[in-house]
């Protein structure tokens, strides 16, 4: 092989190792001190396009006027609206969630629209509902411009980033058969050869998030590595979720430590427990109304979590707010409580490391 060869063989190789990495123009934002690594990074190729908010159905009609449950049979979760309100919200429906060639017809059924038979209607009964309580108990993430369907669905009757639990390997026994979630590239964790699995424990059960200790020996580390690298690999899906990278909500000089994070990650924090309660109380609970075609391959129905929202930005639908389209979805349920606060054990000033629950 000649020097020439060797030089384009090497330059090939080259080429290739390099197409694992994110090339292009890169933004950059400093938000710590100089030299702490505290940047912002945004890969300009891979930002999504502005997000096309569809026109509201027609103005939002005065609120007064007959209930829809007068004017309607069956109406349990509305019917407390006007009827004007009720036709509106109906519209609404329509352009955020319902295909076109369907329209009330995917929920309903035109020969006799009061009826049940149709499991979309219960499902979209439960969505309502979840969506308020979002709306009115989880301000601590969404803040004031809130969420409505089209938050989630872009007008499609199912949200395009959804989840369920994996199918085991089919042999669980055999190394061959079984990599234990590891070496294996999944889009679910940015493509990182980590384990995916961390949804069903940590956006469904209640696992614990937090691995960073407080002391360095390995005697003293509570968290094994399959449990670190779970929790490495929900990181990995949420900063492609948002299209951030990790100092978007951690200081880069401790990453545990909460009085050096940035406010961000409380919000985050809040984010979790939020696609928790989501999959927990409302999804999950469908399980025996979800036809076959609606769950994954272990039965369970198909879930929420970071990108369902957020779609590779940091705000959904760039931070536009569509709930003056639907003001029922903001108004506080009759039995409303409270998010649960945050139980983090914030570090003292010297900036010792505290252990915090996640």
């Amino acid at each position: 092989m000649t020097r020439t060869m060797i030089k384009v063989a090497a330059a090939t190789i080259g080429l290739i190792l390099l197409a694992g990495c994110e090339l292009g123009p890169k933004d950059t934002a400093q938000v710590g001190y100089r030299g702490t690594g505290m940047n912002l990074i945004v890969d300009k190729d891979n930002v999504p396009p502005p997000a096309t908010i569809p026109p509201i159905a027609y103005p939002l009609p005065p609120e007064g006027g007959d209930s829809a449950a007068s004017a309607y049979q069956n109406v349990p979760v509305l019917g407390s609206m006007s009827k004007d309100r009720f036709d509106h919200m109906m519209a609404q429906i329509n352009q955020w969630v319902a295909p076109a060639e369907q329209g009330c017809n995917y929920c309903h059924n035109p020969e006799n629209m009061a009826s049940d038979e149709k499991y979309t209607k219960i499902v979209a009964r439960r969505m309502l509902l979840m969506t308020r309580q979002i709306n009115t108990n989880w301000s601590s993430h969404v803040k004031q411009t809130g969420v409505t369907c089209f938050t989630c669905h872009r007008g499609q009757p199912v949200p395009a980033n959804i989840w369920a639990q994996e199918e085991g390997p089919p042999n669980p026994r055999s190394i061959r058969g079984n990599k234990r979630g590891q070496n294996t590239p999944n889009p679910a964790v940015a493509y990182a050869s980590l384990p995916a699995g961390g949804f069903s424990e940590y956006l469904a059960g209640n696992g614990n998030i937090r691995v960073a200790s407080t002391k360095a020996l390995p005697s003293d580390h509570k968290a094994s590595i399959q449990a670190t690298e779970k929790t490495y690999g929900l990181m990995m899906h949420t900063t492609q979720a948002l299209g951030v990278n990790c100092t978007f909500c951690h200081n880069s000089q401790s990453f545990a430590a909460w009085n050096r994070s940035r406010a961000q990650r409380a919000q985050a924090w809040y984010g979790i427990r939020m696609v928790r309660d989501a999959n927990n109380s409302y999804i999950t609970p469908l399980a025996s109304v979800f036809p076959a075609n609606r769950k994954g391959p272990m039965g369970d129905p198909y879930k929420v979590n970071c990108t369902t929202c957020h779609q590779g930005v940091n705000k959904p639908l760039g931070g536009v707010s569509m709930t003056d389209q639907a003001p029922w979805l903001i108004q506080a349920p009759a039995a409303a409580a409270p998010a649960p606060a945050p139980s983090i054990a914030m570090a003292p000033a010297t900036g010792t490391q505290v252990a915090a629950a996640q």
